[in-house]
């Protein structure tokens, strides 16, 4: 029943009985190889550094990643959308000088604006100098959601406000004045050379999108370790952080990785890090063990991203970083929903017997230290329970995977129905997603299949698992040789999250085995499908 409070020893599976804690020691030893590869992972841009004084631009190699040098957010002061000539430009749509006045008074960069508003930094600098002008409705809107603009400002840019619900949950964004952007610089503008920006297709923009994403958060991943009082933020906070407005920016945080909003979610990240950091240093008591538990599962965000768009270096550090807010904060629960993205992320290092042994340590850990389970304990509990299984599975595994689904069946049947408890998006359905996904890593396709057809759509409440269940069906497809019923598959989740398909590496590469495989009937649309999301076939 979905009211019933379950004590422990209904869900105790001697199976899952403790061993010794191997857990702690896994993430230890992930840490130092994180630490010792993130270096090698950073990408390196060619960078052209316009002299402001001869218009000339030059280029140089920069490594992006190395202290210093990391490429900043744009925080920008309330008064600003005030200012009379910011007024002037929005109302005649003068997007050029809108761009001027954002570097003159808020110190932004030429790539930042690009970052902020999903552009080339060669396309900025074309408006910026008056070469391309800024007509289509939608990049206006684009333009106007990457810098967040006030409903007044987009009232005179001549946009409608957002509709109530929608409006930033970031008001700290605009608090944040770092002094150090760009220190590195000391006065010139750091901008990516016109010839690699030239082209400002969607492809160049995927390529990309990975290297800023490193590039944006490199500098809080490496930086010094949370709570200690020596960020800026910390140290120039004037003002109590607010835990009721963080605990809002990391559920909206959350949100946007559900929907599969993440370019939105990459641009929200570093702010958020930092206020976060400010958070855990300046508030004492419960508040602070709030603070903790929510920079925990905010990294816990930042690692699944990561995650996803292949950079395996930076996500082991994020999700170091969550493991050991989640153990600040004194909350078994939050410990055990960051040891699933330590699991995930000792998989995606093929540490796959490690990420085993993480999940199952972490969910018996949680049966001790928890002695009755609420629905939300019991979704955490499944969720770590799931990660195990999918990493038996990837390990070949089979009976190990099949009693670790056997388990998330029983605390599924528990919770009754699929809900979003803790971010989890636990239930019974979506532990029938994760028996396709053990079936498709098992080479069960035909069994995938069968199971996915079983599951109602309408039980999976969160964008982001249906898309994986209609990847995986694509995949179970493609292995059983039906390639019409694979792009379709790949189709409709392209239609359900976009970015999911687009930004997501394993996914294009998914496309591209569909392309090179498939048959004349739909090779011509399997192969104009993956080169519109950035494949090669």
């Amino acid at each position: 029943m979905l009211g019933d409070r379950v004590s422990s020893r209904d869900l105790v599976s001697p199976r899952l009985a403790p061993p010794d804690l191997v857990g702690v020691q896994v993430v230890h030893g992930f840490t130092v190889a994180a630490s010792r590869v993130q270096a090698h992972t950073l990408p390196v841009f060619r960078a052209g550094i316009r002299s402001r004084h001869h218009g000339l631009t030059t280029c140089t190699e920069e490594r992006i990643g190395m202290p210093g040098r990391s490429i900043s957010l744009i925080a920008v002061p309330g008064s600003f959308w005030q200012r009379s000539e910011v007024l002037d430009a929005l109302r005649i749509r003068a997007i050029g000088p809108l761009f001027r006045l954002l570097r003159q008074y808020a110190g932004a960069s030429q790539t930042q604006i690009a970052i902020a508003c999903g552009m080339s930094q060669g396309k900025v600098s074309q408006i910026m100098c008056g070469r391309t002008q800024v007509e289509s409705l939608a990049v206006l809107e684009r333009i106007a959601g990457g810098l967040d603009l006030p409903d007044p400002a987009r009232m005179t840019l001549g946009l409608a406000p957002r509709p109530a619900g929608e409006h930033s949950a970031e008001p700290l964004l605009h608090a944040m004045a770092p002094a150090d952007w760009d220190a590195a610089l000391t006065g010139s503008e750091k901008c990516l050379t016109e010839a690699a920006w030239q082209e400002e297709d969607d492809l160049v923009q995927r390529r990309t999108f990975v290297s800023l994403a490193g590039a944006s958060l490199v500098s809080v991943l490496v930086g010094d370790d949370m709570g200690d009082g020596s960020s800026a933020s910390a140290a120039t906070s004037a003002t109590e952080p607010d835990i009721t407005v963080l605990a809002a920016v990391v559920g909206n945080a959350r949100h946007q990785y559900q929907a599969c909003q993440y370019a939105g979610l990459l641009r929200s990240l570093p702010v958020l890090f930092e206020q976060l950091d400010a958070a855990c240093s300046a508030l004492v008591g419960d508040a602070r063990l709030r603070a903790h538990a929510l920079a925990a599962d905010a990294y816990h965000v930042a690692a699944g991203l990561l995650l996803k768009l292949d950079d395996r270096g930076l996500a082991q550090l994020a999700a170091d970083r969550s493991i050991r807010a989640a153990r600040a904060s004194e909350d078994p629960v939050t410990v055990a929903a960051s040891a699933r993205i330590v699991a995930h992320a000792l998989m995606s290092g093929g540490h796959l017997a490690a990420a085993v042994s993480t999940a199952r340590n972490h969910a018996a850990r949680l049966e001790q230290d928890v002695t009755r389970h609420g629905r939300d304990t019991l979704s955490v509990y499944g969720s770590l329970v799931l990660r195990g299984a999918i990493a038996a599975a990837q390990d070949d595994q089979r009976s190990t995977a099949g009693e670790l689904l056997a388990e998330a069946r029983r605390a599924g049947h528990h919770v009754g129905t699929d809900g979003n408890l803790r971010g989890t998006a636990f239930g019974p359905a979506n532990v029938r997603l994760h028996e396709v996904s053990v079936a498709v890593l098992l080479g069960d396709a035909g069994t995938a299949i069968q199971i996915g057809r079983s599951i109602d759509p309408a039980g999976l409440h969160v964008t982001e698992r249906k898309a994986a269940l209609l990847i995986d069906t694509a995949r179970a497809y493609l292995q059983w040789g039906k390639h019409e019923n694979a792009y379709r598959s790949l189709r409709a989740a392209s239609h359900i999250a976009n970015e999911e398909i687009t930004r997501r590496p394993a996914t294009r590469r998914l496309a591209g085995e569909l392309a090179a495989a498939a048959p004349p009937s739909i090779r011509r649309e399997a192969r104009q499908f993956a080169m519109d999301i950035g494949a090669r076939p």
